[in-house]
């Protein structure tokens, strides 16, 4: 297979299980779609573990919840207003995600609305690498570019990186993490840029979230020397 072609992940033990056909067979239909997205896409392709399935898809969270309900699963509105729904299927909890587009960004807090467009959701999201999705068939969506930085193990933000950053000053650390855990070789220089350029972003922060981001970051495989480069960053 050439680096170009998008492989087809209808093998996936995490795809194929029960309860994730039985999910995404009740959401895409009927005007609706859905497709697995995020983690356990990048994870899968990567040969990393997927220790959890997250959905997205074109539903409202009430039309999810109706939906999922009358199937007769368990639903939980845990961030309905931003528009996920935890649905419980044969006790497997996913996290399911109406397609959002931002209205107006402040740094940790966005105004968004729900969408049906993937391309658009797609560019809200932070790295590349986390906007791939594949439907229940297993066939691969790419629409940023995801696909070749999995395979370079590259970290790299979805377009501007600085504009990324300064949506979510979270993101610098998260990039860094994402680094230690994922990456290769050295950062993605646009990336790492933005990053120095933006730390100060870093005080509108919690300590809460910091050290949060921070806990997982010293425990990926490629901790000391990413440590090492934000300490020489400052």
């Amino acid at each position: 297979m050439s680096r170009g072609a998008l492989p087809s992940l209808a093998g996936a033990a995490w795809l194929a299980a029960p309860a994730t056909q039985a999910l995404l067979g009740v959401l895409d239909r009927d005007g609706e779609e859905a497709r697995v997205i995020g983690g356990a896409v990048r994870n899968a392709l990567l040969g990393e573990p997927v220790h959890e399935v997250d959905v997205a898809t074109t539903a409202v969270p009430d039309t999810v919840i109706a939906r999922t309900e009358a199937a007769g699963f368990k639903a939980v509105p845990t961030g309905v207003e931003h528009g996920t729904v935890t649905v419980v299927v044969d006790k497997v909890p996913f996290e399911v995600t109406t397609l959002r587009e931002d209205v107006e960004t402040f740094g940790r807090h966005a105004q968004v609305r729900f969408g049906r467009d993937w391309t658009a959701d797609a560019h809200r999201r932070d790295f590349t690498m986390n906007t791939l999705s594949v439907d229940r068939h297993g066939t691969l969506h790419d629409p940023a570019g995801g696909y070749a930085d999995c395979l370079a193990r590259r970290v790299r933000f979805v377009g501007d990186a600085g504009l990324r950053v300064r949506e979510d000053y979270l993101r610098i650390l998260r990039f860094f993490r994402f680094h230690a855990r994922y990456g290769d070789g050295a950062p993605d220089a646009e990336g790492f840029a933005a990053a120095v350029r933006e730390r100060d972003g870093l005080r509108q922060l919690s300590a809460e979230r910091i050290a949060q981001e921070l806990r997982r970051l010293v425990v990926a495989k490629g901790a000391g020397p990413t440590l090492e480069l934000m300490s020489e960053a400052g």
